[in-house]
């Protein structure tokens, strides 16, 4: 059999140890907020790693390694989400196991509420892949190229997935007290949540 060990050079490697596995959490995060499942995201994690590993001579180094990383993570999501989609379906209802994503659980939890993270798990992917960049502080320039898409969507995105989550969350504001205006101009609201 053919020894299949790749020889990176001293400049990948110190690109990988220095600007790649600092972000290793943040990107377990992000892949977390993506699965809704620790296996599901552990596994995304590590392919990101491999395929960043196995592409880094794509890599300018000293730039972005976050957003690059981020992009990796994204389209492996995708295509093992139209992977799945192609592949017939089963599930035992009887099976205990099955059970709707994980909230309290998830890495983030200590800066958000279960309410909240169970309004973004309720977005549709184009919203929420966007609300979870946004919430990682990545500029809009750095979300168009993260998702290939033009500034003009990122900033449509963000302003309508904001809007859904804002509905969402007005009956839960409501309940642990906030004065929730139901009009548009909640924003410009002193107690609006």
């Amino acid at each position: 059999m053919a020894n299949l060990t790749y020889k990176a050079n001293s400049a990948q490697s110190r690109i990988f140890e220095q600007e790649f596995i600092p972000l290793l959490d943040a990107v377990y995060a992000f892949s977390y907020r993506l699965t809704g499942d620790r296996t599901q995201a552990e596994d995304l994690a590590q392919e990101t790693f491999l395929k960043a590993w196995r592409f880094i001579e794509r890599y300018a180094a000293d730039t972005n390694a976050k957003a690059w990383l981020f992009r990796i993570c994204r389209n492996a999501f995708i295509n093992e989400w139209r992977s799945r989609q192609s592949q017939p379906r089963t599930r035992d209802i009887e099976d205990p196991s099955v059970k709707m994503l994980p909230v309290a659980d998830s890495p983030r939890n200590d800066r958000m509420g279960d309410e909240v993270m169970l309004a973004i798990n309720s977005l549709s992917e184009h919203f929420r892949t966007v609300i979870l960049l946004d919430l990682e502080d990545f500029t809009y320039e750095e979300i168009a190229v993260i998702l290939d898409i033009p500034i003009g969507t990122v900033r449509s995105r963000l302003h309508r997935a904001r809007n859904i989550l804002a509905k969402k969350l007005q009956v839960y504001g409501r309940s642990q007290g906030y004065n929730v205006q139901d009009n548009d101009d909640s924003e410009d609201a002193p107690n609006a949540v």
